[in-house]
């Protein structure tokens, strides 16, 4: 969603995203560097791929990543 937002790059957008993250630099990072890698894509943005579970207590872990 904020990828999407920051594609716009418009002053409501900014506001927008500013009011989710509250921190200027990584607003600034959105917008300047990752933004404009996904400006011809629509959605899609995030890959989530199951790795098993954790040895512990079971628990179920995942890998986030940026397409």
């Amino acid at each position: 969603k904020m990828i999407t937002l920051a594609k716009k790059n418009d002053l409501a957008a900014r506001r927008l995203v500013l009011a989710e993250v509250l921190d200027e630099t990584t607003v600034k990072n959105l917008f300047e560097k990752i933004a404009p890698k996904y400006q011809d894509r629509n959605g899609g943005y995030v890959r989530l791929t199951k790795v098993g579970l954790r040895q512990g207590d079971a628990t179920p872990k995942a890998v986030l990543e940026l397409v």
